[in-house]
């Protein structure tokens, strides 16, 4: 059996051998990387690893680098920065049920009450992995786990968080859970960078959220995603209708989505679920005519609602019940009078156009109070003479 000295000895040969082997634009870091393993500056050479480990040129020796070079010192090095070099190393496989025995012994060795931090990310890469070989329940069961241990920290690193929430959405799309996916896909974006997504993956989770936006039963508030950059990336490709689609059903635009009903046909997902996307606009365009008129003014009768929906009017009720049983708004049906108040209306993140409207309505009713005052002077100027 080797000793460590007699490891020591030969890291040198090994960098030499990997360095003959290396892509001439990597070969190069080998010289950097010896030097500081010599030096014992771990923290620096960690640095170099992980820019080594990124670069693409790379793919081909990761796994000898991390065997066996990293293998000989990692108890020494940020076990954070050890998974993401585990992770680079794992993503080289081509059989999943090797990366997965890699995570699963990687996620061990880095079990230890001094970074949890690093095992918690490494369980949730690791639950990527069962759900890249279908195993979805087991990555379920990985997921809650990490999750409790997550709930237990003040804070930690984003890329964590990330890759929570990134797992999470994988899972609830294999799922087909639109509403879960929607929620744990834009807690992804708000923990990274979107411009570090290559255009693929940012047109990819694009299409994605807005089809789970589209179909998912209890999202009915847009406004968060069409707000984001990352939906721009559909602009230009054959599924820009999709995002306005989007905008459309926001508005509760009913005419202009029934214009767009050819390209809906085209999409299997979209074309299964024309009932429930019907029912979807009509919602939506009820919520825009309550959210279009002021607070004073909000009882609708049965007629102009089936007007706004473009609905019959015996099928009105059906549609302000299922509204009120989704807590999209909050009043009373008067059956007799044929008509509904609406007393609240679910807060919305309002999309620029929406806001615009707002503040046309606000100098309206700053306009109403100037001719308010006015009127008072004029009508009361004896009054206060009097007084």
């Amino acid at each position: 059996m080797s000793s460590a000295m007699d490891i020591d000895h030969d890291i040198p040969t090994i960098l030499s051998v990997l360095r003959t082997e290396a892509p001439p634009d990597v070969a190069g870091e080998f010289y950097g990387m010896e030097d500081l393993w010599e030096r014992r500056l771990w923290h620096q050479l960690t640095d170099v690893l992980v820019e080594f480990f990124q670069n693409p040129e790379s793919a081909p020796l990761r796994t000898r680098v991390y065997t066996q070079f990293v293998g000989t010192f990692d108890s020494k090095i940020n076990q954070l920065k050890l998974v993401t070099l585990g992770l680079a190393t794992s993503a080289t496989f081509q059989d999943k049920s090797e990366a997965l025995e890699f995570m699963t012994a990687l996620a061990e060795k880095v079990n230890t009450p001094a970074s949890q931090d690093a095992y918690v990310y490494a369980q949730i890469e690791t639950a990527r992995v069962k759900l890249q070989i279908q195993d979805v329940d087991g990555a379920r069961v990985t997921l809650d786990a990490a999750g409790a241990t997550l709930d237990k920290f003040d804070s930690v690193e984003s890329i964590i968080n990330a890759a929570y929430y990134s797992v999470n959405a994988d899972y609830y799309k294999a799922k087909a859970d639109f509403a879960a996916y929607y929620r744990n896909s834009l807690r992804f974006l708000a923990c990274i960078n979107v411009a570090d997504l290559t255009l693929a993956a940012q047109r990819e989770r694009a299409y994605d959220l807005s089809i789970a936006a589209l179909l998912g039963e209890s999202i009915y508030n847009f406004g968060e995603l069409l707000l984001h950059p990352i939906l721009d990336s559909l602009v230009g490709t054959e599924f820009e209708w999709v995002r306005s689609l989007l905008f459309v059903l926001n508005a509760g635009a009913i005419a202009k989505f029934n214009a767009l009903d050819p390209q809906i046909e085209t999409l299997p997902i979209l074309k299964s679920s024309k009932e429930f996307l019907g029912q979807k606009i009509c919602l939506m365009a009820l919520i825009e005519a309550v959210f279009q008129r002021p607070a004073s003014d909000r009882t609708l009768s049965f007629q102009s609602i089936a007007t706004e929906t473009d609905l019959e009017l015996e099928e009105v009720e059906h549609l302000v019940m299922k509204a009120l049983s989704l807590s999209l708004i909050r009043g009373s049906i008067d059956q007799v009078g044929e008509s509904v108040t609406i007393t609240w209306l679910q807060p919305r993140i309002m999309t620029k156009d929406q806001i615009e409207s707002m503040r046309q309505r606000l100098l309206e009713w700053d306009s109403s109070v100037k001719q308010l005052g006015v009127w008072m002077e004029n009508s009361g100027k004896e009054v206060w003479a009097a007084s």
